[in-house]
């Protein structure tokens, strides 16, 4: 099992008490304001499935959260590598990805950047990674905030493939953080 602990947080490996709770946060529509849509059920419990699995064959993923305190599952957060044969054709890929996605009501507590600066040190203790990269909807706000909290710097911007033109998501930013330039 896998553990990155925090002051707050422990980020773990998934359990199955984790998939309703992950299923229903998947299904809130702020939630998943920059996203295109909602997750479905089935769709929710292949990527817990998938994120696990990660863990388990690289030694790293996108991680379970949990609140230290009352030990109530939060979301997630982790670094996931993007390949180049996925949907994306950017000159950067195969990349590691960083990510995070956290139930409403744990919002604007500081969960979302500490939990990414608990996977920042994790990577540079018990990886080789070098740089790790962030993609976000240009109107994430949040999520930009968090990447800029973190040390990350804005690279470029594209267009998503996945999602329509004229679509108000459609355009992307990448950032780029450097893991031996990291500051926080």
């Amino acid at each position: 099992m896998k553990y990155i602990k925090t002051k707050r947080l422990i980020l773990r490996d998934w359990q199955q008490s984790d998939i309703t709770h992950f299923i229903r946060m998947n299904q809130d529509p702020d939630v998943r304001r920059y996203f295109p849509d909602l997750l479905p059920a089935e769709a929710s419990r292949q990527y817990v499935i998938d994120a696990q699995k990660d863990i388990e064959d690289r030694g790293f993923g996108l991680f379970a959260v949990e609140r230290r305190d009352t030990g109530e599952f939060i979301g997630f957060t982790g670094i996931q590598v993007l390949e180049e044969d996925g949907p994306f054709r950017l000159d950067f890929l195969p990349c590691i990805e960083i990510g995070w996605r956290l139930m409403k009501k744990h919002w604007n507590q500081g969960f979302a950047t500490e939990a990414a600066i608990g996977v920042l040190k994790f990577a540079e203790r018990h990886t080789d990674i070098k740089e790790i990269y962030g993609l976000a909807a240009e109107k994430n706000f949040p999520s930009i905030h968090v990447m800029e909290k973190i040390g990350m710097s804005r690279v470029e911007s594209f267009d998503h493939p996945r999602i329509i033109d004229g679509h108000s998501l459609k355009k992307h930013v990448v950032y780029k953080l450097e893991i031996s330039k990291r500051r926080p």
